[in-house]
């Protein structure tokens, strides 16, 4: 038989059925090798100890501290999230405790115009809200929500806290407009109700930063009159009904003329605080101051 020749340029093929007859020979070997000896045992130890195992070390660090660092950011992505709702929470409470102490302030006005409401039970009267007032911080004068439409005249006097506000010196359809007896211009005609003397209450709103209003023009021949004695509307007004409570004397000295005393009122009414008052309906008709 003549040998097989390669031409140059002409690759080496082997047949399929001969690799595999190799591969499947080589395979029997290697698991015959591995059964009955220990050739590979020992070097693949070798290898599994000095390069598998600290890979498989450093894998199970790395995915501890991925796990860990996974379970702190959960973490904190549910406290934010629950500081969040606290912090709503803490906003509905503080809405809701916000309205019942105004609710509670109410309560407590309107019990105390209805003490006054008692006290004063010979006049007609309609309670009324505050809705404007001039700039500053007192209520010299003001809007209420009553007009004519609910009887409200011009004069009619304004009372609140424990006596006299003031009186209604213009009126619409659905709103008034009161001075009070803090006012610059404010003129009341009053008495010591201890001894029926007569004095004239002025409204000065520099004084009032004080806490105070001025009387002057008491004729107290007696010396009757004292500090703390109660100050009321006397029955010579023309625009003031009788026996309103104005006040309670904090000062009290002669003037220069030696007829007549003058001083300072602690008002009956906080006129830096309030909302609520009642209208007296009811006008003063007679000659006086």
């Amino acid at each position: 038989m003549s040998p097989i020749i390669r031409q140059r340029g002409e690759e080496f093929t082997l047949p399929s059925k001969y690799l595999l007859f190799i591969l499947t020979i080589l395979c029997t070997a290697l698991i015959v090798i591995t059964f009955n000896t220990n050739l590979f045992t020992g070097p693949l130890n070798s290898f599994a100890g000095i390069f598998v195992v600290p890979f498989q070390k450093g894998i199970t660090i790395c995915s501890s501290y991925i796990k860990e660092k996974t379970d702190k950011l959960a973490s904190i992505t549910q406290l934010l999230d629950e500081n969040e709702q606290l912090k709503n929470q803490i906003d509905e409470l503080t809405i809701a405790n916000t309205n019942l102490e105004q609710e509670k302030y109410e309560l407590t006005e309107l019990r105390e115009l209805y003490e006054l409401d008692s006290k004063y039970n010979d006049y007609p009267k309609t309670g009324a809200r505050i809705i404007a007032k001039d700039a500053g911080n007192w209520y010299y004068s003001f809007v209420i929500d009553k007009g004519s439409d609910d009887g409200i005249t011009i004069d009619m006097n304004v009372i609140a806290g424990a006596g006299l506000v003031g009186r209604v010196i213009d009126v619409g359809p659905d709103w008034a407009k009161v001075q009070s007896i803090i006012a610059d211009n404010s003129a009341v005609s009053g008495m010591v109700l201890s001894s029926s003397d007569n004095l004239i209450v002025t409204g000065d709103l520099e004084l009032y930063r004080s806490g105070y209003i001025s009387f002057s023009k008491l004729v107290d021949d007696a010396d009757k009159v004292s500090i703390g004695d109660k100050i009321v509307t006397s029955n010579i007004s023309d625009k003031y009904l009788p026996g309103i409570l104005i006040g309670y004397i904090s000062t009290l000295e002669d003037d220069s003329n030696n007829l007549t005393k003058s001083g300072t009122l602690s008002p009956a009414v906080d006129f830096e605080h309030m909302n609520e008052v009642l209208v007296i309906l009811q006008v003063k008709n007679n000659g006086g101051n």
